[in-house]
């Protein structure tokens, strides 16, 4: 779909529930090129997105993971005022509202799955198992259910990943005995796993990332872009937009098997024996919005527009 930014979003009151990713600075401006009201929430006064001069207004919330209840009840009250006509979920506050969707829902439009499709989408094992059920290529994995799984590994390199983490926190490369070891002794400090850990082979190969929108399973539009460099944190700085059909079909199952509502994004890499995509990571949210916008598809656009209810070619 293309143009869909020309479309104008004055009048239109968006309220984002952080402003301190890049995600939620790309949002904005995206946002507020198309003509949106934007306003922003966040614990920090001085947050990235605060100094957009696309928000309209700021508004200081208690930190979600300092006190998620009085987060909850600072959004409930902002809803309720009758001056937020959409709510975006532009990071993983999405969890919680997933959650409380029931009482979200008579107070302002938002676009979210089922909760128990957002927690398979953000766990690293819920994935892995979607995709595997799915038959969608993804690197070698084993679960790791405690540390004694590790124990006589002797094939590298591989990946070490929690089975939660976002901007490769909660990531281990290991190339050798020795950084095994560093690792193991790195987690034996956070006590026994919750949840199991997943182990994969190293798949060589460029990165990619794709990014979507859904209205109620049904795939809207997608963006793909390659990784050209690497910036801070691990995350692409220098992107290069790619046509990827494969993708494209990979994410419309995705999300049609997850009865998906909202944005969604992937990470994967490209198999070099193959033009494979092997899928590495996914993110329930959208995730730096404005590449996609710069190749004439707008996807934070989209979102709203999915989130007021308006059918969407």
């Amino acid at each position: 779909m293309r143009g869909s930014g020309l479309r104008s979003g004055r009048g239109v009151r968006v309220l984002l529930s952080e402003g301190a990713s890049t995600s939620a600075r790309e949002a904005i401006t995206a946002l507020g090129l198309a003509g949106y009201h934007v306003e922003v929430c966040d614990p920090d006064p001085r947050c990235l997105g605060r100094f957009s001069s696309f928000v309209r207004r700021f508004h200081r919330c208690p930190g979600l993971r300092i006190d998620p209840q009085a987060f909850l009840a600072f959004i409930l009250d902002r809803v309720s005022s009758g001056q937020v006509d959409v709510l975006l979920p532009i990071h993983e506050q999405g969890y919680l509202f997933a959650k409380v969707q029931d009482r979200l829902a008579p107070l302002v439009a938002v676009a979210l799955p089922s909760f128990e499709s957002y927690r398979q989408a953000h766990s690293k094992v819920g994935f892995h198992r979607l995709l595997t059920e799915l038959d969608i290529p993804q690197p070698e994995t084993r679960l790791i259910a405690d540390l004694r799984d590790l124990a006589g590994l002797d094939r590298f390199p591989v990946v070490l990943k929690a089975p939660v983490g976002t901007a490769s926190r909660g990531t281990w490369l290991i190339s050798s005995a020795a950084e095994l070891d560093a690792a193991r002794r790195e987690l034996e400090t956070a006590g026994p796993f919750d949840e199991p850990y997943l182990l994969q082979e190293v798949v060589r190969g460029p990165i990619e990332h794709a990014q979507a929108v859904f209205d109620r399973g049904r795939l809207i539009a997608a963006h793909a872009f390659r990784q050209v460099a690497r910036g801070a944190g691990g995350g692409p700085a220098i992107k290069d937009s790619v046509d990827r059909p494969q993708v494209r079909s990979h994410l419309a199952r995705i999300g049609e098997r997850l009865a998906w509502h909202g944005a969604l994004s992937v990470d994967y890499l490209i198999d070099e024996r193959g033009d494979v995509p092997r899928y590495i990571d996914c993110n329930p949210r959208l995730v730096e919005p404005m590449s996609a916008r710069f190749a004439d598809l707008d996807l934070a656009d989209l979102l709203v527009r999915v989130s007021l209810g308006e059918a969407i070619e």
